[in-house]
């Protein structure tokens, strides 16, 4: 059995079975019949039907979904709330682009050899999904690598983090509800080995993962001939700062970009370069700011800043901010931990640039400063790590910030903003290590399916 603790108090929340190999490939014979008999295939108006009816359930249980939500992943209470919100408008936005999923006309008679035809492409479904999921984001993330998936027309299993499967769970049996048919979305608990079995399977035609670089890499090395995939890994997200940014709108930004969820997000604000005549100002500004965060207990309203996921992340985070302060880092504030499972927000100025904390994703609530005199060194150094996902500037010049933009290797950069910045229809996925395939639900549902072109020769066109 697995046991779901609460990240904050390690208190027991539900007991859930694992499954193993037989019933992984029972769900795989489910979901890849359904593929196989197009008469099973879900029509596109019954598709938008189910995910209206699924958005509907979910503003009812909106409470009963950020609590679990906040248990589970320790999240705070106020940030649970955002996600669920975010995953609503997700399957709305799911069900507005299944009309989009639409071919095109090829011109035809260009050549004598291709007179009187016509030719279009259409999208159709590309097979069997399996996601892999992560806990940073319980039910948002599963909006979209499942939702997509049904949205798509596409046989969907999934599985959860062991950490956070609750939020899932209930997805599962939201869209149940609506009226989606039996073995279209199935949810599995299992060991890696199970989860190995499943995603490298050949009936698998997709293969969506949000998770460590290390597994991911390793199963897309190991995928049946043809499954395409997506993989979200993390970063080590830099931000550059000029003299001319705002303070007042700049700092609580990088603060909630900083501490969002305890820094427990791929895109989380880790390094930001200052030029040297605001460096000392912004970093002792920001640790103010940090200082006075309220950590603690999730389920509340007033937490800010939550737990780590698990104890032995706690112990990771204290080891690396203690690697950086013995190595002539300067500890402006947190560094310790509160509890077993808590640990102070953290700022530090000038850490070296061979730290783990400078080139490791720290995956906690830590944000490095670093000072510069010339910009392009400074992106030079932002640039120099394996990981490239999303990046940010603050400037009043456009010149620098198009520099920058230009400069920066990263799938996005954010001019004014957080490196953490996200809205669920625009394209989000890293580069390099970080990543390949974008997600975002258009281009998740995109992606879901494939072109068939069709040749009409008549003497009549």
């Amino acid at each position: 059995m697995l046991q779901v603790k609460s990240p904050y108090d390690l208190s027991l929340i539900k007991e859930l079975p694992i499954v193993g190999k037989v019933e992984i490939e029972k769900a795989l014979s489910i979901a890849y019949g359904l593929f196989l008999d197009q008469s099973e295939w879900i029509p596109a108006h019954e598709r938008i039907a189910i995910l209206e009816r699924a958005a509907a359930i979910m503003e009812k249980k909106f409470d009963e979904l950020a609590t679990t939500a906040a248990q589970e992943g320790g999240k705070p209470l106020v940030d649970s709330k955002v996600e669920v919100s975010r995953a609503i408008n997700g399957v709305k936005l799911a069900k507005e682009h299944i009309g989009q999923l639409r071919g095109e006309q090829m011109p035809m008679g260009l050549t004598k050899a291709s007179e009187n035809r016509i030719a279009y492409t259409t999208r159709e479904p590309i097979g069997v999904v399996a996601s892999i999921s992560a806990f940073n984001h319980p039910l948002n993330l599963i909006v979209h690598q499942v939702v997509t998936a049904v949205a798509a027309g596409c046989p969907v299993i999934v599985k959860p983090a062991r950490t956070t499967p609750l939020s899932c769970l209930a997805l599962v049996d939201i869209l149940t509800e609506a009226g989606l048919p039996k073995g279209w979305c199935q949810a599995v608990i299992c060991e890696n080995e199970a989860a190995e079995y499943l995603v490298t399977d050949k009936r698998v035609n997709y293969f969506s993962f949000i998770g460590s670089a290390r597994v991911g890499w390793y199963l897309k090395s190991k995928l049946a001939p043809g499954t395409r995939c997506a993989l979200e890994h993390g970063g080590a997200a830099p931000v550059i700062v000029e003299p001319d940014a705002n303070f007042d709108e700049m700092l609580p930004t990088l603060a909630k970009g900083g501490f969002y969820h305890a820094g427990q997000v791929c895109v989380s604000v880790q390094r930001v370069f200052a030029h040297k005549s605001i460096c000392s100002k912004l970093a002792n500004k920001l640790a103010d700011i940090a200082e006075k965060l309220t950590v603690g207990d999730p389920t509340l309203e007033t937490t800010e800043v939550g737990p780590l996921i698990a104890p032995k992340e706690v112990d990771r985070v204290e080891e690396w901010v203690n690697e950086a302060v013995n190595k002539g880092a300067k500890l402006l504030c947190g560094g310790k931990r509160i509890s077993d499972t808590c640990y102070q927000p953290t700022v530090l100025l000038d850490p070296p640039t061979s730290v783990k904390v400078s080139t490791e994703e720290v995956f906690g609530p830590v944000v490095c400063i670093y000072s510069y005199s010339d910009r392009d060194e400074a992106i030079d150094i932002a640039n120099s790590l394996d990981v490239h996902f999303q990046a940010a500037v603050f400037t009043k010049n456009i010149d620098i910030a198009l520099h920058c933009v230009k400069r920066l290797n990263a799938t996005a950069v954010m001019v004014n903003d957080h490196t953490a910045f996200r809205v669920d229809w625009m394209p989000f996925g890293g580069r390099d290590a970080s990543g390949i395939g974008m997600g975002g639900v258009p281009y998740s549902m995109h992606e879901m399916t494939r072109e068939k072109l069709t040749v009409i020769k008549s003497k009549y066109v």
